[in-house]
């Protein structure tokens, strides 16, 4: 783990550079798809199908040897047509179009054999998105990631990820970190830091907070402070990419704060390159997943 350096603006923070990166190399991706292991993303409604192709896309980009998708069954023929790559579920679904409970007992044989799994892009219905948590979240042994309305039950009970001995990434923005904490957002703006280290105090999990600077901390207070990426990642899907890269890293070998850390990273210079190349302003979040192997291939020998 890289060294903790001083931060003049709060906490000591390790300030995420190149150089930081190429001294905590990932995991070797040497070997067939199996030996880079599966990722399974759950999410989605039939309104926002495409928050799990981003992170789904992803996932892979970032280096993941198979993918398995489960999302609501009326969408789940479009995710399979969208993503040639991966073995997609269907999972029933509620009257308003979101995964209801009765998805986790239809999930839990694949999330129960994949190396991670990433749940919450594009998921609607808080209450039914609580529901199915508590019914499959007990079962998980593998790293998991929770991004999105898959922080409900987090916000529901700050202990439900402790039977996982710190194998979590939470990857909430500043809205979602408010409500996990139960505090207003203006107290997340004055001191976002101290508000992400305290959510991973709280659940026992890395936590990685997106916003113009993003913040990772462990549940054991190690901080690293990245500021790479531009305005230009302001767009909607731009925060599913980054769960997705989460995800795909976990599933790669990553441990939780290696992989929240290079997330972060890849994620910002992903943004950079595209703003390079298309402009500030105005590039797509469909368009992050290709650079992410570029940007893996600006660190990595």
């Amino acid at each position: 783990m890289p060294h903790r350096a001083p931060d003049a603006d709060g906490p000591d923070a390790t300030l995420v550079t190149p150089e930081v990166l190429r001294g905590w190399s990932l995991p070797d991706p040497s070997g067939g798809k199996n030996a880079r292991g599966s990722i399974l993303v759950i999410g989605g409604s039939t309104e926002t199908l495409g928050a799990v192709v981003l992170a789904a896309e992803a996932a892979l980009r970032a280096g993941a040897g198979k993918l398995q998708v489960a999302t609501v069954a009326s969408m789940a023929p479009f995710a399979a047509l969208a993503l040639p790559e991966a073995k997609v579920r269907p999972l029933p679904e509620t009257g308003g179009g979101a995964l209801g409970p009765d998805a986790a007992d239809a999930v839990r044989d694949l999330a129960e054999a994949a190396d991670a799994v990433l749940i919450g892009p594009g998921m609607a219905d808080t209450e039914a998105t609580q529901a199915f948590g508590e019914r499959l979240l007990p079962h998980l042994r593998c790293p998991l990631a929770l991004d999105a309305l898959g922080l409900a039950n987090v916000t529901a009970d700050e202990t439900c990820l402790h039977h996982l001995d710190g194998r979590v990434v939470l990857t909430p923005n500043p809205t979602e970190i408010a409500h996990s904490l139960h505090v207003d957002e203006e107290t997340i703006d004055d001191d976002p830091s101290g508000a992400t280290i305290e959510l991973a105090r709280r659940a026992r999990g890395v936590v990685g907070l997106g916003g113009v600077t993003s913040w990772i901390a462990t549940p054991d207070g190690d901080l690293w402070r990245d500021e790479s990426g531009g305005a230009g990642l302001g767009v909607s899907g731009a925060g599913d990419v980054r769960a997705g890269i989460v995800g795909g890293l976990l599933a790669r070998g990553a441990d939780p704060a290696q992989a929240a850390v290079w997330a972060a990273w890849l994620h910002g210079r992903t943004g950079e390159r595209l703003a390079s190349s298309v402009g500030k302003l105005g590039f797509l979040a469909r368009e992050l997943p290709p650079e992410i192997p570029r940007a893996l291939a600006e660190v990595t020998p």
